[in-house]
């Protein structure tokens, strides 16, 4: 019996003719997923006229305990993308978890049945998600959701650029499904989407904060003054330490509202928010990891910091000075030398700016050197991402020898700190940067990070002190 689509409309999300599509694109998936007795991947993408802010619509239509993702740079055109909800679910561990997550994606989309992208950057079918900073990290029990990698199908996504937004709706087709409960499905989603804005941070909850270092800062001192003494033996030449501080609140920490306070006040930054069940993880990070676009490769050696000043004179000085810093251009110049040659046995060329230039954001400047790349085959986002992480602005040189040392010196589990995080789609095009200035949210306590890269020049103190201005992105967000 031929089964009959209810022409009903999808909330007016979806116009009559994609409707269309994707009715006849899931009949083509029945028939498939009946045939191979194997689930169909069915997808359509149209611009959504409704949608002028993702991020705030995808937070205020997620359904509790659900996955969501966000990931934007205001400052690039408005450039946003926010998915709800997972279909299909790609995950790995281990040293080769980037191969085993790029295999599985490539083996989906190459039977998705699904519109080709012609939208902005994020648009089509995609998989969003990131991965732990080491091959087995996350394993505690407050990365709880956060596998070492973890890239997810949404169920709706939205990409906007330059004021124009693109719905994708994904849908896994079984074979003992039905064509109305299928689309019936999907009308049911469209019509929970609440387009409303992102909810404005609590100036005063009722209560008080309390700031606390599960580790005492002379720890991390006593860390620093170890990893010098490796660096000065020849062990290392760079490694790079991080340390928590955790934020207990009075009220459960609002992720929505802190995301919109983050990107109001880093428009640079790449602002990202990823919820798994009960927890998210939000940053504010200024550093990209990698950016593919067809044969094109992009990334920044970023390394070296110094703080800002209100004084536009006194920031100017601190900048010049940064610039001028051997100490950090020596730290700047082992993250690019090692991109460089991470990318060139996969590229016809590859440049690196002659000199670092600084990066200003709201509480801190650093050195950046870009670098770009033109592939000589198509290496999808995923193996880039592999091949880069993590690069010494956030492991060390030599890489080996700094990620063997790093957990014994740190005593953490950073999970997805300084890990990728971001998304591909199915051409291989994406883009994923580094987790810096982020924390995990769980209810009431929230975990904040930060980091420095520390040379044979490190002084304990001062990169002690520089973890606190790293922490200035975050901490008067999260307390108050």
């Amino acid at each position: 019996m031929r089964e009959v689509a209810s022409r009903r409309p999808a909330a007016g999300w979806l116009d009559e003719g994609t409707l269309e599509r994707l009715t006849e694109r899931l009949r083509a998936g029945l028939r498939r997923a009946r045939a191979t007795g194997s689930p169909a991947l069915v997808s359509v993408t149209a611009v959504c006229p409704r949608a002028g802010d993702p991020s705030a619509l995808v937070v205020a239509s997620r359904r509790t305990g659900e996955s969501w993702f966000c990931l934007e740079q205001p400052e690039r055109e408005g450039c946003s993308l926010a998915a709800l909800g997972s279909v299909r679910a790609l995950q790995g561990a281990g040293p080769d978890r980037f191969v085993q997550v790029a295999r599985a994606w490539g083996a989906l989309t190459a039977s998705a049945l699904a519109d080709a992208p012609d939208g902005p950057p994020g648009s089509g079918l995609v998989a969003v998600g990131g991965f732990a900073f080491a091959p087995d990290g996350g394993g505690g029990r407050s990365w709880s959701g956060y596998a070492p990698a973890s890239l997810l199908v949404p169920e709706l996504s939205f990409a906007r650029r330059a004021g124009r937004t693109w719905l994708t709706a994904n849908v896994q087709v079984a074979g003992d499904d039905t064509l109305d409960e299928l689309l019936g499905g999907v009308r049911r989603r469209l019509g929970e989407l609440r387009d409303e804005p992102l909810p404005l941070l609590d100036p005063a909850p009722t209560g008080r904060y309390e700031v606390r270092s599960p580790m005492p800062p002379s720890h991390y001192e006593q860390a620093v003054a170890r990893a010098v003494q490796m660096i000065r033996g020849g062990e290392l030449q760079k490694v790079v330490l991080a340390r928590e501080v955790e934020v207990n609140a009075p009220v459960a920490h609002d992720p929505a509202a802190i995301l919109g306070v983050l990107r109001e006040a880093f428009p640079s930054c790449y602002v990202f928010a990823v919820g798994r069940g009960e927890s998210t993880f939000v940053a504010a990070s200024p550093e990209l990891l990698v950016r593919r676009e067809g044969q094109r490769a992009s990334t920044v050696a970023l390394a070296g910091s110094a703080r800002r000043s209100a004084d536009p004179a006194v920031d100017a000085h601190l900048g010049e000075q940064l610039l001028r810093s051997e100490k950090d251009r020596e730290e700047n110049a082992i993250v690019a030398r090692r991109i460089v040659r991470t990318l060139r046995p996969h590229a016809v060329w590859v440049t690196a700016a002659p000199e670092p230039a600084l990066v200003r954001v709201a509480n801190i400047q650093h050195l950046a050197t870009p670098i770009r790349a033109q592939l000589t085959s198509p290496v999808g986002a995923i193996e880039l991402a592999g091949m880069l992480h993590p690069t010494p602005a956030v492991g060390g040189e030599p890489s080996a020898a700094a990620q063997a040392s790093i957990p014994t010196l740190e005593g953490l589990d950073r999970g997805w700190y300084t890990g990728p995080v971001g998304w591909t789609d199915m051409l291989g095009d994406g883009e994923f940067c580094v987790a810096l200035r982020c924390a995990l949210l769980r209810g009431r306590l929230a975990h904040c990070f930060s980091g420095c890269g520390i040379v044979r020049d490190s002084e304990p103190a001062a990169e002690l002190a520089e973890t606190e201005l790293k922490l200035g992105a975050l901490l008067p967000v999260l307390a108050g």
